[in-house]
């Protein structure tokens, strides 16, 4: 055997086989001997003749069987070879400099300039470049666009001295002895096919009138089924222009379903459907308005279906006349930019007011908190909620952690005046020790979780009712048992003065409860002047009858001089942009409530000419507090919902954490230019 030929392994075990054999006949032999001279002589002789056999086989086959051996590992490696090199994906080896070294036949049709690659490979292929080249043991994936075909671009780092025996040849430069492995799957098909069945997924969507009944009561009698029968017409002309199938549920409730390839173009078009509706006139002096809620992206029917509920509702919420679109992890909004007409009928606030008696008085103690830097709205819509629960033989509290200079009089004015010692303002520490599974938690003025007085009260009882009349956003509190949102009432002190109403016939108000609950009118009114409806001017009338003073009020809603002078200076550093929107930066340091000045500043400034919104900057807290006002031009509820912030459609606001404000000026102008490139100013 030449040296050189040395055999490891299962193979080596099986050629050393004789040998191992020979030495167990040898102690055979012995054994025999042992026991018979005559017999062990007989199997000596069989012995002798066995050994010389395998020796000779073994000395000479030996060669011969590892020529096989190798014959036959090289047949296999050309086979193998061949395999590689007609294998169906296209594979190639690339040095770390991104030049080509060997690609299969598919590899090498697929860049066609082999020529090319071995230069550079990114001459073929832009997107391999040498900085997305792996740089350990991890795979690197991407997709990849080549020659109008989408592919899936795998690389792997594998070192030369995996296949190449030996030292390794440059020591001194580690990336002179890597190679990377490219595959490319080709995945067209896929993602063609994956994107005809997502544009084919079904979009459940409810279409519903907002003031179906108001619109009809607008026009004369026999116009009536005209006014109904154009609405059917655009709605149905409007849904088949997508394919849709749409089904009218009742008098002013459609569902709709069409493909999600068509949702694109609507949104495309801003929802056209909305403006087409408003513009009908057939002699109506009330223009018909309707909100669609769809539901987006479930895998189960019934789920999107659920979206699409939850969306209408939330629309609705936010004031209608808008489209919501609620996807599994997102929801998008469009239109919302009139104003929503106040609803003269109070049949809801009657069944709100009875549900609302019902659960108080289900409980032992009702506990009262609004939002966080709370206002005269919130404060006098807690006071108007105590009286409630008083009435009806409860223990109630409020819960003010922080009393702003405007709420500060009104506040003590109710203390001065309870029927008993019992201290009914908490803080939320003391609030949340007192919360438990019999206590009833009221909020009001806010529907947002994060923006109230104490969050985590929220989750000390199951039993939560939300009275606001802010628009609603996709932020809401989960276990609300009862939601009262009316985005048309004027505050939430008239929506509370209506529900008194309903409470036990009528409850009698005492003059200090009935200042607050009025104050609170004023204050997010500005003084009957913004969102003031005949329902707004009805509740008045109710406080009025029950001891409200305008003077008293007018005396304890007076701010102090150096507020005055801030005002007045944040005004006077007024400035304009796009020739109708006026910044001010109001520097409240040293007053008591810095972001109801910003405000006041707001509405101050609507008053000059030719300005359609107002917006002020207030540095409070270590946020940026945004004052946004409007009259009828800007919807600037929709812009502060860019912000994170919300509102009405001419009151709203915002507050930006870790900004400057100058930073939230540039992001509120940013904003404004975009609208007006998109033509929503």
């Amino acid at each position: 055997m030449k040296p050189k030929e040395k055999l490891t392994g299962a193979i080596r075990d099986y050629l050393n086989w004789p040998i191992v054999l020979s030495m167990l006949l040898v102690c055979m032999d012995i054994s025999m001997f042992l026991i018979d001279t005559k017999a062990g002589m007989v199997m000596l002789v069989y012995l002798v003749i066995y050994l010389g056999v395998a020796m000779v086989l073994y000395r000479y086959k030996r060669s011969t069987i590892i020529g096989e051996l190798v014959r036959y590992a090289a047949d296999y490696s050309q086979v193998q070879r061949q395999l590689l090199k007609e294998m169906k994906v296209p594979y190639g080896l690339i040095d770390m400099e991104c030049r080509l070294m060997w690609g299969n036949n598919e590899f090498l049709s697929i860049i066609k300039n082999e020529k090319a690659a071995k230069k550079n490979i990114y001459r073929v292929i832009p997107d391999i470049t040498p900085d997305i080249l792996p740089k350990d043991e991890q795979d690197v994936v991407r997709e990849i666009v080549h020659e109008e075909k989408q592919y899936r671009l795998v690389m792997r780092r594998i070192l030369s001295e995996d296949f190449i025996t030996g030292e390794v040849e440059d020591s001194d430069n580690p990336r002179a002895n890597q190679l990377v492995a490219i595959y490319l799957f080709d995945e067209t098909e896929v993602i063609e096919a994956k994107k005809q069945i997502q544009s084919q997924r079904q979009v459940v969507g409810l279409l519903y009138i907002d003031n179906y009944e108001e619109a009809l009561e607008s026009i004369d009698e026999v116009r009536r089924s005209l006014l109904m029968a154009l609405i059917d017409r655009k709605i149905n002309k409007y849904m088949q222009n997508i394919d849709a199938i749409i089904k009218k549920l009742e008098k002013d409730k459609y569902i709709i379903v069409f493909q999600q390839k068509y949702l694109e173009q609507l949104q495309t078009e801003k929802f056209s459907i909305l403006q087409e509706i408003r513009d009908i006139n057939m002699g109506n002096e009330m223009s018909v308005t309707i909100s669609i809620g769809l539901g987006v992206g479930a895998d189960k029917y019934l789920q999107n279906y659920d979206h699409a509920r939850a969306a209408i509702d939330l629309a609705l919420g936010r004031g209608g006349d808008q489209v919501v679109i609620k996807h599994m992890d997102r929801i998008q909004y469009y239109g919302g930019k009139s104003v929503q007409i106040q609803k003269n009928t109070r049949v809801k606030a009657r069944v709100k007011a009875h549900a609302l008696k019902e659960l108080i008085e289900g409980k032992e103690k009702v506990l009262i908190m609004g939002h966080s830097i709370g206002d005269v709205d919130s404060f006098g819509a807690s006071v108007g909620i105590h009286r409630i629960a008083r009435a009806l033989g409860k223990k109630a509290y409020i819960v003010v952690d922080k009393v702003t200079s405007s709420v500060e009089p009104i506040l003590t004015r109710f203390k001065d005046n309870l029927e008993s010692e019992e201290n009914v303002i908490i803080s939320g520490e003391h609030a949340i020790e007192m919360a438990d599974t019999h206590t009833l938690v009221v909020v009001l003025d806010v529907n947002r979780p994060s923006y109230t007085e104490c969050p985590e009260l929220l989750t000390r009882t199951g039993t939560v009712v939300v009275l606001d009349h802010h628009r609603q956003t996709e932020e809401k509190i989960p276990n609300a048992v009862l939601s009262y949102i009316e985005s048309y009432a004027s505050s939430t002190c008239e929506m509370v003065a209506e529900i008194l109403q309903y409470i036990n016939d009528g409850l009698k108000l005492r003059p200090s409860e009935a200042d607050a609950l009025y104050a609170g009118i004023m204050i997010d009114t500005n003084n009957f002047l913004t969102k003031a409806g005949v329902r707004t001017f009805e509740a008045a009338a109710y406080l009025r009858r029950n001891g409200a003073d305008i003077t008293k009020i007018r005396k304890m809603l007076r701010s102090d001089l150096h507020e005055s002078q801030v005002r007045a200076e944040a005004v006077g550093r007024a400035e304009l942009f796009m020739e109708h929107f006026m910044f001010a930066e109001c520097k409240a340091q040293g007053t008591l409530s810095p972001t109801v000045i910003g405000a006041q500043v707001a509405n101050e400034l609507l008053d000059i000419a030719n300005i359609k919104a107002s917006f002020v900057f207030t540095d409070y807290s270590g946020k940026i507090y945004i004052s946004a006002r409007s009259i009828d031009e800007l919807n600037v509820q929709v812009l502060m919902e860019k912000l994170g912030g919300g509102g009405h459609l001419s009151v709203a606001g915002a507050q930006l954490k870790d900004c400057s404000i100058e930073e939230a000026k540039r992001k509120v102008k940013d904003l404004l230019v975009q609208m007006k490139e998109e033509g929503e100013l």
